[in-house]
């Protein structure tokens, strides 16, 4: 009686399991899908609040600050990035060269070619290595270890509870997200900066799981550190329309500067490619460290350097030298191949730059001087989203930062010259797809396998099949007798073969015919098996659950054939 009850309890599982799978195969709104990336998005946003902890509490100890030169000298901290670069060499070392990848351009990758999937064995080299890097003053941002970390805490979940892979994809990019909401307390950030910078489409099924854990990510911020929008300080006040021209040219500048910016990145990032770890981390310590000693504001992620750019009448030498530093700096990071992320820094940057430009038409325009928080805002909303190719994300992410709407209007009047003057003028691109390139990871995916791969095999396969034994009189019967239905055997090797009666011309008989057959796990999209039945445009493929014994459906070149054609793809 126990052990009926057992059998009766596992295929009751099984079937949970299975009912499960065929509904997320199919590239559609599911209320399974959004309570999964809520499940996925708890866990992601426990491990971004513990790196923010963690961090907080080292920071406690090591951030710089404004010190009188003689002060910085005489200050432990200012030797601190040449021991996180030690720091972060001996974690890589100790790790796997295999897992050596990370960041956001990283991620892009694995979303882009493999489905979000993530190894696990990349988490902690980019959890510590970032923690050091953060820790010692480099000038990276917070949203690299969050965006590769949320990553990978969905990811391997979706992996463990065996999810299709299409689905993998979705609870990855929304891992992402929660990862962003807990880091910056900016949810529908979060969400624009997946939809535009990570999956660069937008699918009204996709939409609800992110925003699910882009909001699950930031109330797990609200709960630990409270309902802090970090920039709320800077003072922003409406803009009349008498400064709107003054506006365009600050983002023509703005867009020169975020050019040459991102070139400057990209050289830096592929001359250091061939050349060894440890002197590519010791160049950028040494170059941190230097500018540490004289502009300790230019280190860190950019919140220094966006205090002295809010600051009551700050000096417009230091903050042009405070700008200079804080570029060498960001580069000499980033470029160097120290892990963290870019958004922080170039909040800093483009803080600086409309600081800069607002003195300069203050001083030839006494109007503008009230306005001189609107131009810190709007500089590094446009900042981040030209060097980015993140117009949207970046509008948004600032409204959630400072919690004021009315950057809004003078904000997307800047970019749109911003934007124009470095895509057009200067062929700039985004910055993560040009380091992908770089890297040698590829990114591009045609249309026809990007929309396969969002339909997984169950959403397609042919569950009326046949499956018996190589035996060539019994397998004629079985044919004849199939009524429509594929019929497949296992040959003496244990190799899958689709059987088929075929006309000869010649003598109008019927001949049985058999051919091998490749096999897929249930857990696949449409994109493999297009991949395998391409190569002759004809066959099957045959889809199992868990083992290749337990074969469960079966999908034909014309079958895939039909759904592409429908338009569903």
């Amino acid at each position: 009686m126990q052990n009926r009850i057992k059998s009766s309890y596992a295929r009751c599982q099984m079937y949970m399991r299975t009912e499960l799978k065929d509904k997320l195969s199919q590239p559609k709104l599911s209320l399974q899908l959004c309570m999964l990336a809520l499940l996925f998005a708890l866990i992601a946003s426990g491990v971004i609040i513990l790196f923010r902890l963690i961090l907080l509490w080292l920071n406690h100890y090591t951030q710089t600050s404004e010190l009188e030169f003689t002060e910085i000298i005489d200050d432990w901290r200012v030797l601190l990035p040449l021991f996180g670069a030690l720091l972060i060499w001996l974690v890589a070392r100790v790790g796997s060269k295999r897992y050596k990848r990370m960041g956001i351009a990283y991620v892009l990758h694995r979303v882009k070619l493999h489905y979000g999937k993530v190894p696990l064995q990349s988490a902690p080299g980019q959890f510590f290595q970032a923690l050091f890097a953060l820790a010692t003053n480099f000038s990276v941002g917070r949203e690299g270890p969050a965006i590769h970390l949320g990553a990978v805490s969905a990811s391997v979940l979706a992996e463990k509870f065996n999810l299709p892979d299409n689905s993998v994809r979705i609870m990855c990019s929304s891992g992402i997200a929660a990862g962003i909401a807990a880091t910056f307390n900016a949810p529908l950030a979060a969400v624009f900066f997946v939809f535009e910078v990570i999956l660069r489409e937008y699918k009204l099924h996709y939409f609800f799981p992110i925003m699910i854990s882009a909001i699950c990510g930031a109330v797990s911020s609200q709960l630990v550190f409270g309902n802090i929008h970090e920039y709320e300080q800077i003072g922003v006040i409406q803009i009349p329309l008498s400064q709107y021209p003054i506006l365009a040219i600050t983002g023509v500048l703005i867009g020169v500067t975020a050019a040459l910016f991102n070139y400057s990145l990209l050289k830096v990032t592929a001359t250091g490619q061939n050349w060894p770890l440890i002197y590519r981390l010791l160049l950028a310590g040494l170059i941190t460290t230097i500018v540490g000693v004289f502009l300790p504001e230019a280190l860190g992620s950019g919140d220094l350097a966006i205090e002295r750019a809010i600051s009551e009448h700050p000096g417009l030498m230091f903050l042009i030298a405070l700008l200079i530093g804080k570029i060498i700096a960001t580069i000499a990071a980033l470029g160097l191949g120290i892990p963290g992320g870019i958004i922080g820094p170039l909040f800093g940057i483009g803080a600086l730059i409309g600081a800069i430009l607002a003195i300069i038409t203050a001083a030839i325009f006494p109007s503008t001087d009230p306005y001189i928080g609107i131009y810190t805002i709007i500089g590094m909303t446009a900042m981040m989203g030209v060097c980015l190719g993140a117009p949207l994300a970046a509008l948004i992410a600032l409204l959630e930062l400072t919690n004021n709407a009315s950057m809004i209007l003078p904000a997307m009047f800047v970019s749109i010259p911003a934007f124009l003057v470095a895509h057009q003028g200067f062929n700039s691109k985004s910055l993560l797809y040009k380091q992908l390139e770089i890297m040698g990871l590829g990114y591009k995916v045609s249309p026809v396998k990007q929309g396969l791969m969002k339909t997984g095999v169950r959403a397609l396969m042919n569950t009326r099949f046949v499956i018996v034994r190589d035996n060539d009189e019994l397998l004629l019967e079985v044919l004849k007798r199939a009524e429509g239905r594929s019929v497949l055997a296992r040959n003496t090797f244990g190799d899958i073969q689709m059987l088929q009666l075929e006309l000869q011309f010649t003598d109008d008989t019927t001949t049985l015919t058999r051919h091998s057959i490749e096999g897929l796990a249930d857990t696949a999209t449409l994109n493999e098996v297009y991949q395998i039945l391409s190569k002759h445009r004809r066959g099957e493929v045959y889809i199992y659950q868990g083992h290749k014994d337990n074969i469960v459906g079966v999908i034909s070149w014309a079958a895939l054939q039909k759904e592409i054609r429908s338009g569903q793809v």
